[in-house]
């Protein structure tokens, strides 16, 4: 009866550690490494949009300096029917 007993422990703490190490660990890892892939492209669209904006920002402010003002010789357009 006793050596029974010890054969199931035994078996239970070898399923425990198949457990553990086969699957438990290997998610863990996986999962670690696309929350950081995921974290790194996020940054990078961050960085993408962060450049667009500060050209389209310096676009505009090129765009606002070429315009006439109300003081120049600018007649607007009308339209003859």
């Amino acid at each position: 009866m006793n050596l029974f007993r010890v054969i199931i422990e035994l078996f239970v703490f070898y399923m425990i550690y198949k457990l553990i190490f086969d699957f438990i660990i290997p998610v863990y890892n996986t999962t670690k490494q696309v929350k950081k892939q995921f974290g790194d492209m996020q940054s990078k669209m961050q960085e993408q949009m962060n450049q667009q904006q500060h050209a389209q920002t310096s676009y505009t402010k090129e765009e606002t300096k070429q315009r006439p003002g109300k003081n120049d010789d600018y007649i607007d357009f009308e339209e003859v029917r």
